[in-house]
């Protein structure tokens, strides 16, 4: 092979899809190739014309443009271009135009069609879209976990069917129910409702033990509005809600109906060694200085979770499930020290907490909602209990809000009627930069108290979200701040100067781009879900946003999310604190292309924002 050829072999090797050609073939290719030049602002391709070519761009730059002249894509060197007329009707389905001064390679249909044939690899990179591209990397990047609580839902286990009683049920008689079913423990239902629970622990502690006649009345013994856990979640999150609150079953609900029970033992049959035992560690401290011990393990956690495979998903939800746990048991640690609160009180978790989404590393971000008689007097004590928790999360690993999220801020500490004053000035006379600073308080989740001074907020905010078309296009304007780190041509825009240089800010430019989305989507719907991927999904099931759109944000999060939560790993092991900054060189030319992939996934869908909330005219 002359050197020329070999030039242009070796420049075809280091690019997709050719360099899954095997190396015959590959060898094969140059000399069926032509090049092809063209001037800036020539026309290669006109949308609808006969195309029977695939073009790979040499040196230069392309534009393409769909049949109403909107933007699809601008491709550098190495990209292709035409192969979707080759795969259906023959007919161009852009316009491709040169915007520099373009050398192209021409390769003929009919050896296209051949290297289809000869590789698999090859033809699937053309037979996917961009977006099933995605999802089979993601399927790549996890293999298989070791974990089976991991990614195991409740669903998936063979669930026993429920056996219930009513509340007016004897005990003698529960017990001959559950002596019969071979069984420890039966669901008090009531017009169908789970309204109770009954152990063989309670037949002993609550009617053996107290002497109790056997003609009790179950409803006077059993465990009253027991914790549930719906089918959906994941195993690790069932075993989790046990080991928290100390029990050892849990019936199972879904649409609203009793599927089932499961029970710690159906659970522990899974995995025997598992970071639940973090959270069971954590409920047994009884100091801060226990507590910061047992959190320091946290980070090494974390890392074996993603060797072993381990979803960001998932690894988010323990996360959050460990600080909900220390940061409740902080709380009851407060109350114990500082006495019973003065009037109810809601603590809530915002931001990535709150969304189920926390990394090891992540600030603290919470608030408190007061029942509104609270006087400023007792604000005193809340204050100081906010002090205390807040000091103790950051002894245990949980940094302070650098722009003072936190309850110790007497702005985020206010009773229920101040919040809902704030919350409806947001929306009704919504300002930019107001609003840059709240788009926290859209993510919130009550942890501790009394829940329903949270819940009266959260649904006032989403009843009222979708009135406001204003609040929702400087939401969407907002949304639309950062933009995911690539260029004109699909290269990787690196961060600048500073610690952090020739690095990709995975959580400012990737991430966040799709929480924001997520979040301006959801309240348009109306919708109270917080988590993000629960926030596509609903608001695709109202119609605000489309499947695919939904689908393709979610494979999107989960993938960049993946590769910075894997960096964070490597940087526990080297001992280093976690951070958000992943050089390209980290990757490989696999995880370099399909990171590509999920940023131009985010930015189309950010225009399509843009769209529906015509940001354009926001001031």
């Amino acid at each position: 092979m002359d050197a020329e050829l070999a030039e242009v072999r070796d420049f075809l090797r280091a690019h997709a899809p050719f360099d899954a050609l095997p190396e015959a073939a590959l060898a094969r290719l140059p000399s069926k190739l032509s090049v092809r030049y063209f001037r800036r602002g020539t026309r290669i391709l006109t949308c609808g014309d006969p195309n029977d070519a695939l073009f790979v761009v040499r040196s230069g730059a392309v534009e393409l443009r769909d049949a109403e002249g909107a933007l699809e894509a601008r491709l550098g060197a190495g990209e292709v271009f035409g192969y979707p007329s080759l795969l259906s009707d023959g007919r161009a389905k852009t316009t491709a135009t040169a915007i520099e001064d373009t050398l192209l390679y021409d390769l003929p249909g009919g050896v296209f069609r051949a290297l289809m044939e000869e590789s698999e690899a090859f033809a699937q990179f053309f037979a996917e879209a961009r977006t099933l591209r995605l999802q089979r990397a993601l399927r790549g990047l996890h293999r298989s976990t070791e974990l089976p609580l991991l990614n195991v839902r409740v669903s998936d286990l063979a669930l026993r069917p429920p056996v219930t009683v009513t509340p007016e049920v004897s005990v003698q008689r529960a017990a001959e129910v559950m002596y019969e079913h071979l069984i420890s423990s039966v669901v008090v239902l009531e017009e169908g409702r789970v309204v109770g629970i009954l152990t063989d622990r309670d037949l002993r502690g609550r009617v053996v033990a107290q002497g109790r006649p056997y003609s009790t009345p179950v409803r006077e013994v059993m465990t009253p509005a027991p914790r549930t856990v719906d089918q959906g979640a994941y195993a690790f999150e069932a075993l989790l809600t046990m080991t928290r609150f100390n029990i050892h079953h849990l019936p199972v609900t879904g649409g609203g109906r009793l599927l089932g029970l499961v029970s710690s033992t159906d659970l522990m049959r899974l995995q025997t060694s598992s970071p639940v035992y973090l959270v069971g560690d954590l409920l047994k401290q009884t100091t801060v200085a226990g507590l910061a011990e047992v959190s320091a393990r946290l980070p090494e956690t974390v890392r074996r979770l993603v060797e072993a495979d381990a979803t960001a998903d998932e690894v988010g939800r323990l996360v959050t499930t460990v600080a909900d746990t220390l940061e409740g048991r902080l709380l009851e640690l407060a109350e114990a020290a500082l006495g019973p609160p003065p009037v109810p009180y809601a603590w809530v978790v915002l931001g990535s907490r709150a969304r189920l989404e926390a990394t090891v590393g992540s600030d603290q971000d919470n608030a408190l909602v007061l029942a509104d008689e609270v006087t400023p007097a007792q604000d005193a004590y809340f204050a100081e209990l906010a002090r205390f928790v807040s000091d103790a999360l950051a002894a245990c690993g949980f940094p302070y809000c650098p722009g003072g999220v936190m309850a110790t801020n007497p702005a985020w500490r206010q009773p229920l009627g101040a919040w809902r004053r704030r919350f409806r000035g947001w929306l009704e006379q919504p300002e930019p930069e107001a609003l840059l600073h709240s788009t926290i308080f859209f993510d919130m989740r009550a942890l501790r108290g009394e829940d329903a001074l949270a819940e009266a907020l959260l649904s006032e905010v989403a009843a009222r979200a979708p009135q406001h078309g204003a609040f929702l296009a400087h939401l969407a304007k907002n949304a639309l701040q950062h933009g995911p780190p690539l260029g004109f041509f699909r290269q990787f825009v690196l961060e600048g100067g500073g610690e952090h240089a020739q690095t990709l800010d995975l959580k400012h430019k990737g991430i966040a781009p799709i929480v924001d989305l997520a979040r301006v989507y959801a309240l348009a719907s109306g919708r109270r879900e917080v988590s993000t991927r629960a926030r596509l999904r609903a608001a695709a099931a109202t119609g605000v946003l489309s499947d695919e759109g939904a689908r393709d944000l979610e494979d999107a999060l989960e993938f960049i999310a993946y590769l910075r939560l894997r960096h964070q790993g490597q940087q526990v092991r080297a001992g280093q604190r976690p951070d958000h900054f992943v050089s390209p060189a980290e990757l490989s030319p696999f995880e370099r292309r399909h990171l590509k992939d999920a940023f131009s996934i985010v930015r189309g869908m950010q225009s399509a924002l843009a769209t529906r909330f015509q940001t354009r005219f926001v001031a």
